[in-house]
């Protein structure tokens, strides 16, 4: 299961890249933090359990953020 979060770190990381190169700083900035955040969660070797409920807590948060800033953030499409 740490392997599986080097390999998020890993896409996040090439997001992040292409985000950079298309001059998405914060978009690219956002992904950059992901991806230490992985890489460091990676190689601490936690259990199988903790890996999997810490997964599902990010996978929460990033959908809670997702959903908040389409409805509330972003402008109705005219």
């Amino acid at each position: 299961m740490a392997r599986m979060f080097r390999v998020l770190g890993f896409w996040t990381l090439v997001i992040a890249l292409m985000a950079f190169a298309g001059d998405m700083y914060e978009f690219a900035l956002l992904f950059f933090m992901q991806t230490a955040v992985f890489f460091l969660l990676g190689y601490l070797n936690f259990t199988e359990k903790t890996y999997l409920l810490m997964f599902w807590g990010y996978m929460v948060l990033a959908f809670l953020g997702f959903t908040y800033w389409t409805v509330f953030e972003m402008g109705i499409p005219v």
